[in-house]
C-alpha cells in the first residue's frame, strides 16, 4: 500500500493502513507536531478507541484531565468518549504513531480539514461541522 501524506499547518500526518485498506479494521499513522504549532480542539470521539506510541521527541497528550508526556518507547490509550488534546512544548519536531480502532475515519476527515485550513482564516462553524461528520466531538477548553 502507498503512504498518504497530509499537512495540516505545523502537523504532517503519514497514513500508513486506513480503513479502506483494512477493511475497517484500523486506521494508522504516522502523526508529527512541529513546536508550538495550532493543534486541534480538545475533542473525544464517538466510535473509536486510539492508541498513541512516542517515536521521536516528546507530544504532550491531556487525556480526561491528565497531562502526559509521551517520548519515544512510551504510549497512552484513549478510549472512546474520553476528552483529549495535544501540543508539542518543545523546540523539537515530535513523532508519535497513532492507531485508531476500529478504523472508521480514515484520511478524508484530515484532508476535509487541511482544505479549509489552506483557504485562509479557518470558520469555526465549518470545521466543527467536519469535525462531527467524522465522529470527533470538540469540547469548550
Amino acid at each position: 500500500m502507498a503512504t498518504e501524506t497530509i499537512r495540516i499547518g505545523g502537523l504532517e500526518l503519514r497514513f500508513l493502513q486506513s480503513r479502506e485498506t483494512t477493511g475497517g479494521s484500523i486506521d494508522m499513522f504516522e502523526m508529527t507536531a512541529q513546536p508550538n504549532a495550532r493543534m486541534p480542539v480538545p475533542h473525544y470521539h464517538e466510535s473509536w478507541d486510539e492508541a498513541v506510541y512516542g517515536l521521536d521527541g516528546t507530544i504532550n497528550f491531556h487525556i480526561d484531565g491528565q497531562d502526559i508526556a509521551i517520548g519515544p518507547g512510551q504510549s497512552a490509550f484513549i478510549r472512546r468518549g474520553v476528552v483529549h488534546g495535544f501540543t508539542n512544548k518543545t523546540q523539537a519536531p515530535a513523532t508519535c504513531l497513532c492507531l485508531l480502532t476500529p478504523g472508521v475515519l480514515g484520511p478524508g476527515y484530515f484532508r476535509e480539514i487541511a482544505a479549509l485550513l489552506g483557504a485562509g482564516a479557518p470558520d469555526p462553524a465549518k470545521m466543527k461541522e467536519v469535525m462531527l461528520r467524522y465522529g470527533l466531538i470538540p469540547v469548550a477548553p
